[in-house]
Protein backbone atom coordinates (compact mmCIF):
# COMPACT_ATOMS: atom_id res chain seq x y z
CA UNK A 1 0.00 0.00 0.00
CA UNK A 2 1.21 3.49 -0.69
CA UNK A 3 -0.23 6.87 0.09
CA UNK A 4 0.62 10.51 -0.49
CA UNK A 5 -0.03 12.71 2.53
CA UNK A 6 -0.18 16.47 2.17
CA UNK A 7 -1.59 19.26 4.26
CA UNK A 8 -5.08 20.38 3.15
CA UNK A 9 -5.08 23.07 0.50
CA UNK A 10 -1.53 22.56 -0.73
CA UNK A 11 -1.27 22.35 -4.50
CA UNK A 12 2.38 21.29 -4.48
CA UNK A 13 3.70 17.74 -4.42
CA UNK A 14 2.80 15.80 -1.28
CA UNK A 15 5.10 16.69 1.61
CA UNK A 16 5.09 13.11 2.88
CA UNK A 17 4.97 9.77 1.09
CA UNK A 18 3.97 6.45 2.65
CA UNK A 19 4.65 3.00 1.24
CA UNK A 20 3.74 -0.26 3.01
CA UNK A 21 5.15 -3.70 2.23
CA UNK A 22 5.65 -6.87 4.28
CA UNK A 23 4.81 -5.24 7.61
CA UNK A 24 7.08 -2.22 7.05
CA UNK A 25 5.69 1.29 6.60
CA UNK A 26 8.17 3.62 4.91
CA UNK A 27 7.59 7.34 5.44
CA UNK A 28 9.52 9.64 3.11
CA UNK A 29 9.94 13.33 3.90
CA UNK A 30 9.23 14.84 0.49
CA UNK A 31 10.46 18.43 0.39
CA UNK A 32 13.75 17.78 -1.44
CA UNK A 33 14.00 21.37 -2.70
CA UNK A 34 14.07 22.53 0.95
CA UNK A 35 16.24 19.63 2.12
CA UNK A 36 13.14 18.25 3.82
CA UNK A 37 12.95 21.10 6.31
CA UNK A 38 10.17 20.55 8.84
CA UNK A 39 7.49 22.98 7.78
CA UNK A 40 4.23 22.98 9.72
CA UNK A 41 2.64 21.12 6.80
CA UNK A 42 5.28 18.39 6.89
CA UNK A 43 5.13 18.00 10.67
CA UNK A 44 1.33 17.79 10.58
CA UNK A 45 1.42 15.23 7.76
CA UNK A 46 3.97 13.15 9.64
CA UNK A 47 1.88 13.37 12.81
CA UNK A 48 -1.21 12.19 10.92
CA UNK A 49 0.75 9.28 9.46
CA UNK A 50 2.03 8.21 12.88
CA UNK A 51 -1.45 8.42 14.35
CA UNK A 52 -2.74 6.15 11.57
CA UNK A 53 0.17 3.70 11.92
CA UNK A 54 -0.38 3.44 15.67
CA UNK A 55 -3.76 1.82 14.99
CA UNK A 56 -2.59 -0.24 12.01
CA UNK A 57 -1.91 -3.78 13.20
CA UNK A 58 -0.44 -4.73 9.82
CA UNK A 59 2.56 -2.44 10.47
CA UNK A 60 5.35 -3.89 12.59
CA UNK A 61 8.18 -1.49 11.73
CA UNK A 62 8.43 2.09 10.46
CA UNK A 63 11.27 3.44 8.30
CA UNK A 64 11.78 7.21 8.18
CA UNK A 65 13.77 8.58 5.24
CA UNK A 66 14.19 11.74 3.18
CA UNK A 67 13.80 12.43 -0.54
CA UNK A 68 16.51 14.23 -2.47
CA UNK A 69 20.02 15.15 -1.31
CA UNK A 70 19.34 15.39 2.46
CA UNK A 71 17.61 13.56 5.27
CA UNK A 72 16.31 16.68 7.04
CA UNK A 73 17.72 20.18 7.52
CA UNK A 74 15.70 20.98 10.62
CA UNK A 75 12.89 23.50 10.98
CA UNK A 76 11.86 25.66 8.04
CA UNK A 77 13.48 28.94 9.11
CA UNK A 78 12.08 30.84 6.14
CA UNK A 79 8.57 29.86 7.17
CA UNK A 80 9.28 30.84 10.76
CA UNK A 81 10.66 34.25 9.78
CA UNK A 82 7.59 34.87 7.61
CA UNK A 83 5.54 34.93 10.83
CA UNK A 84 7.86 35.73 13.75
CA UNK A 85 5.02 36.17 16.25
CA UNK A 86 5.23 34.43 19.60
CA UNK A 87 2.02 32.50 18.90
CA UNK A 88 3.34 31.13 15.60
CA UNK A 89 6.71 30.25 17.13
CA UNK A 90 5.07 28.45 20.05
CA UNK A 91 2.92 26.50 17.60
CA UNK A 92 6.00 25.28 15.71
CA UNK A 93 7.79 23.97 18.78
CA UNK A 94 4.61 22.59 20.34
CA UNK A 95 3.89 20.67 17.13
CA UNK A 96 7.49 19.42 16.99
CA UNK A 97 7.43 18.26 20.62
CA UNK A 98 4.20 16.33 20.04
CA UNK A 99 5.70 14.73 16.93
CA UNK A 100 8.86 13.60 18.73
CA UNK A 101 6.84 12.19 21.62
CA UNK A 102 4.63 10.33 19.14
CA UNK A 103 7.70 8.70 17.59
CA UNK A 104 8.89 7.66 21.03
CA UNK A 105 5.48 6.33 22.09
CA UNK A 106 4.63 4.61 18.83
CA UNK A 107 4.20 0.86 19.48
CA UNK A 108 6.18 0.02 16.36
CA UNK A 109 9.98 0.44 16.29
CA UNK A 110 11.17 3.30 14.03
CA UNK A 111 14.36 3.14 11.95
CA UNK A 112 15.94 6.31 10.56
CA UNK A 113 17.51 5.86 7.11
CA UNK A 114 19.92 8.80 6.94
CA UNK A 115 21.77 10.18 3.96
CA UNK A 116 23.18 13.65 3.37
CA UNK A 117 22.66 16.05 6.26
CA UNK A 118 20.59 15.69 9.42
CA UNK A 119 20.81 19.02 11.19
CA UNK A 120 19.02 20.70 14.13
CA UNK A 121 15.49 19.19 14.27
CA UNK A 122 16.65 16.72 11.60
CA UNK A 123 19.33 15.48 13.99
CA UNK A 124 16.61 15.44 16.65
CA UNK A 125 14.58 13.10 14.44
CA UNK A 126 17.54 10.72 14.16
CA UNK A 127 18.15 10.78 17.91
CA UNK A 128 14.45 10.18 18.58
CA UNK A 129 14.12 7.15 16.29
CA UNK A 130 14.72 3.78 17.94
CA UNK A 131 17.44 2.79 15.49
CA UNK A 132 19.42 4.66 12.84
CA UNK A 133 21.49 3.55 9.87
CA UNK A 134 23.36 6.09 7.79
CA UNK A 135 25.37 6.42 4.63
CA UNK A 136 29.11 6.99 4.97
CA UNK A 137 28.65 10.50 3.57
CA UNK A 138 26.01 11.52 6.15
CA UNK A 139 26.62 14.50 8.40
CA UNK A 140 24.95 15.45 11.67
CA UNK A 141 24.85 18.77 13.48
CA UNK A 142 23.00 20.90 16.01
CA UNK A 143 24.22 24.22 14.59
CA UNK A 144 21.70 26.61 16.12
CA UNK A 145 24.29 28.24 18.37
CA UNK A 146 25.96 29.64 15.25
CA UNK A 147 22.86 31.66 14.32
CA UNK A 148 21.85 32.71 17.81
CA UNK A 149 19.24 29.99 18.34
CA UNK A 150 20.52 27.27 20.68
CA UNK A 151 19.18 23.84 19.71
CA UNK A 152 17.28 23.38 22.96
CA UNK A 153 14.57 21.04 21.67
CA UNK A 154 17.01 18.87 19.65
CA UNK A 155 19.04 18.76 22.87
CA UNK A 156 16.28 16.74 24.58
CA UNK A 157 16.58 13.82 22.18
CA UNK A 158 20.32 14.16 21.60
CA UNK A 159 21.18 14.12 25.31
CA UNK A 160 19.20 10.90 25.72
CA UNK A 161 20.90 9.20 22.78
CA UNK A 162 24.58 9.99 23.39
CA UNK A 163 26.82 10.84 26.34
CA UNK A 164 26.54 14.25 28.00
CA UNK A 165 29.91 15.47 26.81
CA UNK A 166 29.31 14.31 23.24
CA UNK A 167 25.93 16.06 23.22
CA UNK A 168 27.30 19.26 24.70
CA UNK A 169 30.16 19.38 22.21
CA UNK A 170 27.69 19.16 19.33
CA UNK A 171 25.41 21.77 20.92
CA UNK A 172 28.09 24.26 22.00
CA UNK A 173 30.39 24.04 18.98
CA UNK A 174 27.65 23.60 16.39
CA UNK A 175 29.89 22.03 13.75
CA UNK A 176 28.93 18.89 11.80
CA UNK A 177 30.20 15.47 12.75
CA UNK A 178 30.70 12.76 10.16
CA UNK A 179 29.11 9.33 10.04
CA UNK A 180 31.97 7.56 11.79
CA UNK A 181 31.87 9.99 14.70
CA UNK A 182 28.09 9.60 14.89
CA UNK A 183 28.63 5.85 15.15
CA UNK A 184 31.34 6.25 17.80
CA UNK A 185 29.15 8.37 20.09
CA UNK A 186 26.09 6.15 19.58
CA UNK A 187 23.90 8.46 17.52
CA UNK A 188 23.60 5.80 14.80
CA UNK A 189 23.77 2.01 14.84
CA UNK A 190 25.59 1.38 11.57
CA UNK A 191 27.40 3.17 8.77
CA UNK A 192 27.23 1.67 5.28
CA UNK A 193 28.16 2.79 1.76
CA UNK A 194 25.45 5.00 0.27
CA UNK A 195 24.62 2.43 -2.40
CA UNK A 196 23.93 -0.17 0.31
CA UNK A 197 21.91 2.01 2.71
CA UNK A 198 18.42 1.20 1.48
CA UNK A 199 19.14 -2.52 1.41
CA UNK A 200 20.71 -2.51 4.87
CA UNK A 201 17.69 -0.69 6.33
CA UNK A 202 15.29 -3.06 4.56
CA UNK A 203 17.15 -6.09 5.91
CA UNK A 204 17.06 -4.77 9.47
CA UNK A 205 13.40 -3.77 9.17
CA UNK A 206 12.48 -7.23 7.90
CA UNK A 207 14.29 -8.97 10.75
CA UNK A 208 12.27 -6.90 13.21
CA UNK A 209 9.02 -7.30 11.26
CA UNK A 210 9.30 -11.09 11.63
CA UNK A 211 8.88 -10.76 15.42
CA UNK A 212 5.58 -10.77 17.29
CA UNK A 213 3.83 -7.40 17.03
CA UNK A 214 2.66 -7.28 20.64
CA UNK A 215 6.09 -8.27 21.94
CA UNK A 216 7.77 -5.49 19.96
CA UNK A 217 5.29 -3.01 21.42
CA UNK A 218 5.71 -4.14 25.01
CA UNK A 219 9.49 -4.16 24.67
CA UNK A 220 9.75 -0.70 23.15
CA UNK A 221 7.50 0.79 25.82
CA UNK A 222 9.37 -0.95 28.62
CA UNK A 223 12.75 0.22 27.35
CA UNK A 224 11.63 3.84 27.22
CA UNK A 225 10.12 3.77 30.70
CA UNK A 226 12.86 1.89 32.56
CA UNK A 227 15.68 4.03 31.18
CA UNK A 228 14.34 7.01 33.12
CA UNK A 229 14.07 5.07 36.43
CA UNK A 230 16.49 4.35 39.21
CA UNK A 231 18.07 0.89 39.21
CA UNK A 232 15.85 -0.72 41.85
CA UNK A 233 12.67 0.77 40.41
CA UNK A 234 13.70 -0.33 36.92
CA UNK A 235 14.19 -3.93 38.00
CA UNK A 236 10.83 -3.98 39.74
CA UNK A 237 9.11 -2.56 36.70
CA UNK A 238 10.94 -4.89 34.29
CA UNK A 239 10.03 -7.94 36.37
CA UNK A 240 6.36 -6.94 36.20
CA UNK A 241 6.62 -6.44 32.42
CA UNK A 242 8.27 -9.83 31.92
CA UNK A 243 5.60 -11.52 34.02
CA UNK A 244 2.88 -9.86 31.94
CA UNK A 245 4.75 -10.80 28.75
CA UNK A 246 5.09 -14.42 29.91
CA UNK A 247 1.32 -14.65 30.25
CA UNK A 248 0.84 -13.59 26.61
CA UNK A 249 0.05 -16.15 23.92
CA UNK A 250 3.05 -14.97 21.89
CA UNK A 251 5.52 -15.91 24.63
CA UNK A 252 3.92 -19.30 25.13
CA UNK A 253 3.96 -19.97 21.38
CA UNK A 254 7.55 -18.76 21.07
CA UNK A 255 8.80 -20.98 23.89
CA UNK A 256 6.87 -24.00 22.59
CA UNK A 257 8.32 -23.40 19.11
CA UNK A 258 11.84 -23.12 20.54
CA UNK A 259 11.43 -26.37 22.50
CA UNK A 260 9.85 -28.08 19.49
CA UNK A 261 12.56 -26.77 17.13
CA UNK A 262 10.06 -25.19 14.75
CA UNK A 263 9.37 -21.61 13.54
CA UNK A 264 6.90 -19.74 15.77
CA UNK A 265 3.44 -18.87 14.47
CA UNK A 266 2.65 -15.43 15.83
CA UNK A 267 -0.89 -14.14 16.23
CA UNK A 268 -1.79 -11.27 13.83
Amino acid sequence: MSADLAAPGLADAPVLLRHDADGVATLTLNRPQARNALSMALMNALQDALDAIREDTSVRVVVLRGAGPAFCAGHDLKEMRADPSRAATEAVFRTCARLMLSLTRLPQPVIAEVHGIATAAGCQLVATCDLALCAAEARFATPGVQIGLFCSTPMVALSRAVSRKAALEMLLVGEPIDAREALRIGLVNRVVPAAELEGAVAAMAQKIAEKARRVLAIGKEAFGRQIEMGLEEAYGYAAEVMTRNMMMADAQEGIDAFIGKRPPRWEP
